[in-house]
């Protein structure tokens, strides 16, 4: 198939690329590089021997976006572009209004103009807000986000949905992410923010390396075991193979469907710190900090659905994320 992926230089995205190149699906990429960087291109074609047709291109600046994909054959587009901080998106809100919905609208019209009906959308396991119940699944309603960037998902998914349900022509999967960390086993590609990190795993590391003097844990009185907040945290290479699952969705005509890819198991804060600890022998210090606004107290997926429907499941453990993060920060 040839794939449109936007944010193609993102850290899920770069991981989900090499997958489908693996598979031998051909690979139109577009990002405007924002939060990322070029020689992601390169890396990419490193670990799988083939380069990617590639532009430097705004979803929001539709003229461009036009110019870049008309006369393109695109069987299915894979929309990861996106602002992602939480923290950042309750300080910029309409910043990530701006970016993330009037970016997918954009996005839309030009898809719809060039003839590509199918979308997979990375969406992500905030749009259940505070869950009604955990273990998390996707008949769980969505509930009242707890920050601006959930919202942006959480909106984003229904005007998806609603331009399904007017039109049967388009396929729409949604899948909802839980927490993504670890990095290619290769090390050559894995998560690398501009500035202070805003996901737990890339802060660890560059404590571990000595970027940054301790990790801030914020909050030790949630009602968790032990008091830090609890998440499912996978591996960014399950997480990957979790899209190219998805297309056999897409093949079937699947209409509008909502997949979570998690590991259906959740890990505290400091389960995290401890298993980094063991795995790499690494002491992380770390400071107990107030609760950030936004953040809830325990989610974890059901993935059921992903397995019986797509065939897809978490294969990777807490010790593999850990080891490999570690791997891809010493070498880069």
């Amino acid at each position: 198939m040839n794939i449109l992926i936007t944010g193609a230089t993102g850290f899920i995205a770069s991981h989900t690329i090499v997958e489908l190149q693996q598979d031998n699906h051909n690979i139109i990429g577009i990002d405007n590089l924002s939060n990322s960087s070029i020689d992601i291109v390169d890396k990419i074609a490193q670990i799988t021997g083939k380069k990617m047709e590639f532009h430097k291109v705004d979803i929001r600046d539709y003229d461009n976006l036009k110019s870049v994909l008309s006369g393109k054959k695109i069987d299915c587009c894979i929309h990861f572009a996106g602002l992602k901080a939480v923290g950042e998106s309750v300080a910029k809100p309409v910043e990530y209004y701006d970016n993330n919905i009037g970016g997918t609208i954009t996005l839309l019209k030009v898809l719809n103009e060039i003839g590509c009906h199918n979308i997979i959308f990375s969406s992500s396991a905030t749009v259940y807000g505070t869950p009604a119940f955990v273990p998390i699944t996707e008949e769980c309603p969505k509930r009242i986000c707890t920050n601006p960037y959930g919202w942006t998902k959480s909106m984003i998914e229904q005007i998806l949905l609603d331009m399904q349900n007017a039109n049967k022509d388009w396929n729409v999967v949604l899948l909802r992410y839980f927490n993504p960390i670890g990095a290619h086993q290769s090390g050559i590609i894995g998560e690398k923010p501009n500035g202070i990190p805003n996901n737990l795993m890339p802060y660890i590391t560059q404590v571990a390396c000595g970027k940054r003097e301790k990790l801030f844990v914020y909050g030790n009185d949630y009602d968790t075991p032990d008091g830090t907040g609890v998440r499912d945290y996978i591996h960014v290479v399950d997480l990957a193979r979790g899209h190219v699952k998805a297309l056999n969705a897409i093949n079937n005509n699947c209409g509008g469907e909502i997949f979570n890819l998690g590991t259906g198991h959740g890990y505290s804060v400091l389960d995290v710190v401890k298993t980094f600890e063991r795995v790499n022998n690494i002491k992380i210090p770390y400071e107990i900090a107030p609760r950030r606004p936004g953040d809830i107290a325990t989610c974890y997926a059901d993935p059921s659905k992903a397995e019986k429907i797509l065939g897809w499941r978490a294969e990777y453990s807490l010790e593999d994320m850990c080891r490999d993060s570690w791997n891809y920060q010493q070498k880069n």
